[in-house]
């Protein structure tokens, strides 16, 4: 067992089980079986043992109503009798592992190899070497007395493996480091309120010790275990530990165990903490799992080095909370010091995933790519099962980039293999057949060397054709958007989702708290059949009134809702908890009381009852048992919802009159639609008395929250946040449609929504409530049609009085559109428990910092820290940021990848020597892929990009405007280095170095052409900032600092490179004259770069199929690829049989029935009908088999086609 020998928490508790855990009434495990018990069995032995709940506290030295005192030496030793409250984290990858991952990259490899071998045979003197039978084999190489120095290229293109292997090394641990310093800003965010003193305080969570009282309410995520002292209508949500999907209801004499890692689904109430850390429920799990998770890896991991193995075996216990999803593939990224909370971390981890089956970059890992990385399979099955995390799909730029890498890779595999060959022959018929010479065995050792330099050529192009540089520029520059992301508020908790939301085509916006300022202040209100437009003087109000108000206000609402006075001098005061009960609090505050005393004289133990407020309900009622044993419910809510269940009315004098139906709509009518018109949130207060004898039934809530007595009807404002309407402005413009999603009634969210922008006066949208939009898109039996939701959806702006299913709802809805020809990219913003399910099926969740909850935090991939719209704008600007950079950086080296690819290519063929040698080539990679993903991941977003409308997820890769680029510089470069090629040593009157013998010196020739090469590249960078066609690239160079120091270092080295490179990078140093013509020809670049642009694309159709080359539409094939449910060639094919057999089958039942029909003569219009359901499903099916149909979703509401389309599709 993996627990047992956890870290050294059990050395402790061991020692302290004898004298029973220091001093405490009871030991780690005595609590921790208690914890296993479930139910009446738990009450028993609670009961029977410690004697109740109080007994308990007792022996833990706590207070029930106080806690613990907040002594620094006590807390210390409960943690060190206990345990903390943190699951000790997976040791990170060491610097060297990460080096020996880099290592693996086949392309890398193959050079290592084909590098020894040339060292081993520059070290071998053969004895025939004098003889002058091998023929031009070895001429020339004496005469230079050089042949001593034949080792130097092996050496050299193996110190170049080594840099390369270092900076990968380096960025992975650079982005580890930051994937933990993000993870332990998730942790520190999480808060918990605990009892201390006496005194409510919030606790970070790895804070919580044994004893603790915590406070818990509707919406969090339970830190520890513990046993509740008291609950108001608590109920929690366990699926997460039991997989029971149903809420459970804890009470303190039915239910009281509380299990860490579950979520609070309603209600309130107090518990005890009685385990934590490794101890409590969820982290026994998690060390069981740990501990199997490292049986797992160790069988994945066999090739591994045997240390390896060894170091995992010695720390069972490491393994984070994250391993539920990190087994194998995402250890890298495993979290840090995970405190209980982020149990549940899994999606996180999850696109790790597949940035780190991306990263192993090089030819093979791309060949792989699309049958899954070994390891990347294998874990996600496993993950599947155990972390049952709705998967969302891989995001559109991974997708893109993947297929595009596939193909490049492929492209140089070929490539590099053909060079290979037309080497290998024409020197062999050179040598062999045209002079006629014997192979000797003494020469053998020369032959052979030659193939090894004709075999590092080949490498050599295959290692510029593969670009692994864009896993490299994807991670920087998200790993650089997230990190600066921060700044702007917003907490990235998938990296992901910041490039999805560049993406985003519908924003659905809650209203309380991201348009508004969530400071809700009581401005109006309807009280004594008096509608007053400010808050009155309490004088104005009957005394009855006031007093039964007043202790409405004070009682019914969460105890946890308090307003503080203001941090500074003059500041407004602080509201703490509910905001809406805040307003209503205000109100009292306005009214000179006080509801501090109130709360004093009936404290929370002594609530008889209560009904939480939850979406169904849209109400809370207290019930409160007076002295004279009679009972009293004070209850408030939405004002239509709770003036429905009033039957009286308290009049101008303070007495109760009948309120019937028409005195309601007439209500309505003159003080609920006008505030609500005013943009308030109309809440109504009421009341209602029960006799002591007999006792109502409880449970019976329907008729216990009924024949109210109306005490007044509040109008509480919240004020658009002043940013707001200029932030929508902007979505508008940028092709964003911003739609409001609230709880608030129609005509509030309406007010609202104008002042926001989101509706302008005289627009054709639609604002429904969701009464209304379950109409529309519901048919008879109550099933949702996706056509109905197409006819509602997009001219939907507002959607009032929504449920949180209404919500799903509408995301889904648009998600699975086919109605416009882009799959519709949907950003969700939620805080509430019950928003969960929305923030999970949106493409991007956004949960509120401030005012989430737990769960909702839970389910989001964006915190906004600060719960405001704008902070949503600048995601966008910076997931389109994202995209435009990884663009850039592709325009760049495609480039650089044709042209050196092409120069390889045809200089082998025809000179039997590549112009750029492989130490050369392997810089130029390293300029291209490393530096340069630096250099143009890092560009700081602009204005600008908010100008224009989004991509759309089959919008190809390379624009029109970028192809165009690439083969305009691509031409330029390839023009000018044959030119020097061919004719360089006549234009600078210097030797030849084409066809120079095996070891000869390097020549001035071939150094310029290299020179010349890495001029044009370098100032190709510059170009390449820009990729919609703008003229001016230097437009904002100075703003991003690294860029230009890239550039200025780069070209530093490449001095140093040529100037004393010598042998090992095959320079001969150039004189001022020729480096002036190679940084001239450079320059060239830029200007050639405006003739480019001034060609018009129109002018050039054929591009129109270079851009779609990487059209990586959501194609059938690509999905079928990706999902776990993987299909193979054979069984597509065997699918498309499939097909095709449907619509043979269905066709001959149509035959079939027509020519019935006409026998039988019976309705022909039966027979219609049914021909035309078939042939209806016949095209669903015909849609799946063709490929260029981007979504299978509309194919899946017929019952046929279902066959067709992947389970891992719906």
């Amino acid at each position: 067992m993996g627990d047992m020998r956890n870290s050294d928490f059990y050395a402790k508790n061991q020692r302290n089980e004898g004298n029973h855990a220091g001093g405490y009434g009871c030991s780690l495990m005595e609590l921790r079986s208690l914890m296993e018990l479930r139910g009446t069995e738990a009450v028993v032995k609670i009961q029977e043992d410690y004697g109740g709940i109080e007994g308990l506290c007792q022996r833990l030295k706590t207070s029930q109503t106080e806690g613990l005192t907040g002594d620094l030496v006590d807390l210390d030793k409960r943690r060190e009798v206990f345990g903390q409250n943190l699951i000790p984290p997976k040791k990170p990858k060491t610097f060297l592992q990460l080096v020996w991952e880099a290592l693996q990259d086949v392309t890398l490899i193959i050079l290592e190899i084909a590098a020894m071998i040339s060292l081993g045979l520059s070290f071998y003197q053969p004895p025939g070497e004098r003889s002058e039978s091998c023929g031009a084999a070895n001429a020339g190489a004496e005469d230079e007395g050089e042949s001593e120095a034949g080792w130097i290229e092996g050496a050299a293109i193996l110190l170049s493996v080594v840099c390369v292997v270092l900076v990968t090394a380096f960025n992975d641990w650079s982005k580890e480091k930051q994937f933990r310093g993000l993870q332990s800003r998730i942790e520190q965010e999480q808060k918990f309120q605990v009892v201390r003193g006496a005194q409510v305080i919030q606790l970070p969570v790895a804070d919580i010790v044994v004893g603790d009282i915590a406070q818990i309410k509707y919406g969090d995520l339970l830190p520890a275990d513990g046993i509740l002292i008291q609950g108001n209508d608590l109920k929690i949500d366990e699926s997460s530990l039991t997989g029971e999907s149903d809420h459970v209801r804890k009470s303190a004499d039915k239910d009281p165990m509380l299990l860490s890692g579950t979520h609070v689904m309603e209600g309130s109430g107090r518990m005890v903490v009685t385990a934590v850390g490794v101890n409590s429920q969820t982290g026994i799990i998690f060390t069981l799992l740990g501990a199997g998770g490292e049986e797992e890896e160790k069988k994945e991991k066999k090739g591994q080095a045997v240390k390896d193995g060894q170091q995992l075996a010695d720390h069972p216990s490491s393994h984070p909370i994250a391993t539920i999803a990190t087994d194998g593939a995402a250890g890298t990224n495993a979290p840090g010091n995970t405190s209980l909370v982020n149990g549940k971390m899994q999606d996180g981890n999850m696109e790790n995933n597949q940035t780190k089956v991306k990263k192993q970059d090089g030819a093979a890992a791309m060949e792989m790519q699309p049958l899954k990385s070994a390891e990347g399979g294998e874990t996600d099955e496993k993950e599947k099962k155990k972390a049952n995390v709705s998967k969302k799909e891989k995001s559109v730029l991974q997708g893109k980039l993947t297929k595009l890498a596939v193909q490049i890779g492929k492209a140089g595999l070929v490539m590099s293999a053909i060079t290979v060959i037309i080497l290998v022959l024409y020197f062999a018929i050179d040598n062999f057949v045209l002079q006629k010479r014997q192979w000797l065995p003494e020469c053998t050792p020369i032959y052979i060397q030659y193939f090894v330099k004709f075999f590092i050529i080949g490498v050599t192009v295959l290692v510029v054709a593969v670009p692994e540089g864009l896993p490299l520029a994807v991670t920087i520059s998200l790993a650089y958007s997230v990190k600066k992301m921060m700044k702007d508020n917003n907490l990235v908790r998938h990296l992901d989702a910041c490039e999805t939301m560049g993406n985003a085509t519908a924003i659905c916006s809650d209203k309380t708290g991201t348009l508004t300022t969530n400071r809700m202040t009581a401005v109006q209100c309807y009280v004594g059949d008096v509608h007053y437009k400010e808050i009155p003087e309490p004088s104005s109000i009957p005394p009855k009134t006031l007093e039964i108000l007043v202790s409405a206000i004070s009682i019914n609402s969460a105890y946890t809702t308090k307003i503080l006075p203001p941090d500074k001098e003059g500041g407004l005061p602080k509201q703490v908890g509910n905001k809406t009960e805040c307003g209503l609090l205000g109100l009292v505050l306005d009214l000179k009381r006080d509801y501090q005393s109130i709360r004093n004289q009936i404290p929370e133990e002594k609530l008889y009852k209560v009904y939480t407020f939850n979406s169904v309900r849209k109400s809370m009622s207290t019930v409160i048992k007076l002295p004279d044993g009679s009972f009293r419910m004070y209850s408030k809510g939405a004002s239509e919802i709770v003036l429905k269940k009033c039957t009286r009315v308290l009049n101008e004098v303070g007495e109760p009159r009948v309120f019937r139906p028409r005195d309601r709509d007439e209500m309505v009518k003159k003080v609920i639609e006008p505030m609500a018109c005013d943009g308030l949130r109309t809440i109504c207060v009421a009341f209602r008395e029960f006799p002591a004898d007999p006792e109502p039934n409880w449970d019976d809530e329907n008729n216990i929250v009924s024949d109210l007595t109306a005490i007044c009807v509040v109008g509480i404002e919240d004020p658009v946040r002043p940013e707001v309407p200029e932030a929508i402005r902007k979505c508008q413009r940028a092709g964003i449609t911003v739609r409001m999603v609230t709880g608030d009634n129609i005509n509030t969210a309406r007010a609202i929504a104008i002042k926001c922008g989101i509706i302008h006066p005289g627009e054709d949208f639609l604002c429904i409530d969701g009464k209304e939009f379950n109409r529309r898109i519901r048919n008879e039996k109550g099933e949702i049609e996706q056509e109905r939701i197409d006819k509602v959806w997009p001219k939907l702006r507002v959607l009032a009085r929504s449920s949180p299913t209404d919500k799903h709802t509408l995301v889904k809805g648009i998600i699975d559109s086919t109605l416009v020809d882009q799959r519709q990219v949907v950003a969700v913003t939620g805080d509430g428990t019950n928003d969960g399910p929305a923030l999970k099926k949106a493409d991007v969740g956004f949960a509120m910092g401030i005012a989430g909850t737990d769960v909702a935090k839970e389910a989001s991939d964006i915190i906004l820290t600060d719960d405001n719209f704008t902070s949503i704008v600048k995601a966008v600007m910076w997931g389109r940021n994202v995209y435009d950079s990884i663009s850039k950086f592709l325009q760049f080296q495609l480039t650089v990848n044709v042209v050196a690819v092409i120069v390889a290519f045809t200089g082998a063929c025809i000179t039997q020597d590549s112009p750029l040698k492989a130490v050369q080539m392997l810089w130029v990679n390293l300029i291209m892929d490393t530096f340069a993903s630096l250099a143009l991941a890092t560009e700081p977003p602009t204005e600008s990009l908010l100008m224009r409308k989004p991509y759309g997820r089959n919008k190809p890769l390379i624009s029109s405007t970028m192809a165009k680029n690439i083969l305009g510089h691509g031409i330029y470069q390839l023009i000018i280095i044959f030119t020097l090629l061919f004719v360089g040593e006549q234009i600078f009157d210097i030797d030849s170095g084409r066809n120079a013998p095996l070891h000869s010196p390097p020549s001035e020739h071939y150094t310029i052409i290299f020179n010349t090469f890495v001029m044009m590249q370098l100032f190709n960078e510059i170009n390449a900032r820009k990729i919609h066609g703008e003229r001016n690239v230097f437009d904002g160079i100075f703003r991003n600092p690294i860029f230009c120091s890239i550039v200025l270092g780069t070209f530093a080295i490449q001095i140093v490179i040529v100037q004393f490179g010598g042998k090992p990078f095959s320079c001969s140093p150039l004189d001022l004259e020729k480096w002036m013509w190679c940084v001239f020809l450079g320059l060239g670049e830029l200007v050639w770069g405006q003739v480019i642009s001034t060609v018009p694309n129109s002018k050039l159709r054929f591009l129109k199929g270079a851009g779609q080359l990487t059209q990586k539409d959501d194609m059938p094939e690509e999905e079928l690829n990706e999902d776990q449910e993987e299909i193979d060639h054979a069984e597509r094919e065997l699918r498309r049989g499939q097909i095709l057999w449907f619509r043979g089958l269905s066709r001959i039942q149509t035959q079939i029935e027509v020519v019935n029909t006409f026998k039988s003569g019976t309705s022909f219009q039966g027979a219609l009908r049914r021909q035309s359901s078939t042939t209806s499903q016949n095209q669903d099916v015909t849609n799946v088999s063709s490929p260029s149909h981007m979504s299978l979703s509309n194919t899946l509401s017929s019952p046929t086609s279902t066959a067709a389309v992947p389970a891992g599709q719906c």
